[in-house]
């Protein structure tokens, strides 16, 4: 898929400053490692990689030389689904944040919260592309029924890594059992309040949060035309 070259520019800033604040996290896990000869928080270099692949994707379709087909966009976009969760799921790192003996507690938080901010910019840098590919298509409101869905979903797969320990390879590896605890709490709403409190709250919180960033973009909103 051939990629436009006028578009890459225009992106180059915001490659640029996620490329900084990326280094940053490594840095601060790096330094943690050195210091303490500790793995503790090595585990947030594959949930910030995880985080990064539905931002490739929503990327690479969104500077395509041509816009992509349905026959490309479904499928991608259904790989992109399935991993978009993996994003904002850094914000539960948080959980992980004690004292700890050598290394000052704000340190740690400083790390956490690093990790954090990214998920949650490669989220929203992802879902903007995502948006407008379908805002293109099928207008204004479908583009916003997309994004609220997609949150909203990706808030229940925040629930389901954290809480119920699940990942997005679950889907091939484990989707018996997946499918079954997400039925389950489907069909006995009330016997899991945690499953939709935890879900109804960060849907909230990710949708607030996202229609902040896309409206502090100059032109965004409302109606706006994306030039490539």
């Amino acid at each position: 898929m051939p990629l436009s070259v006028a578009a890459l520019r225009r992106r180059l800033p915001l490659l640029l400053v996620l490329g900084l604040s990326l280094a940053l996290s490594f840095t601060l896990i790096a330094a943690r490692l050195v210091i303490t000869r500790q793995l503790l928080f090595v585990f947030l270099l594959w949930n910030l990689f995880l985080a990064a692949i539905p931002f490739g994707l929503s990327a690479a379709l969104h500077l395509a030389t041509r816009p992509p087909g349905a026959r490309l966009l479904l499928p991608i976009g259904l790989v992109w689904l399935l991993f978009f969760p993996n994003a904002p799921y850094l914000i539960t790192d948080l959980f992980h944040l004690e004292p700890r003996p050598g290394v000052p507690y704000w340190y740690d938080l400083a790390l956490i919260m690093s990790c954090a901010w990214n998920g949650l910019m490669l989220a929203f840098a992802s879902l903007l592309d995502m948006h407008t590919l379908v805002r293109q298509r099928l207008g204004f409101w479908a583009g916003w029924g997309f994004a609220t869905a997609a949150l909203g979903l990706s808030a229940f797969g925040v629930y389901l890594g954290r809480f119920l320990r699940y990942n997005s390879w679950d889907v091939l590896s484990n989707p018996f059992t997946l499918f079954y605890d997400i039925l389950n709490r489907i069909q006995h709403p009330f016997t899991y309040p945690r499953t939709w409190g935890v879900t109804v709250v960060f849907w909230a919180f990710l949708l607030i949060a996202y229609a902040t960033v896309r409206l502090l973009g100059p032109g965004r909103e409302p109606g706006a035309t994306d030039t490539r």
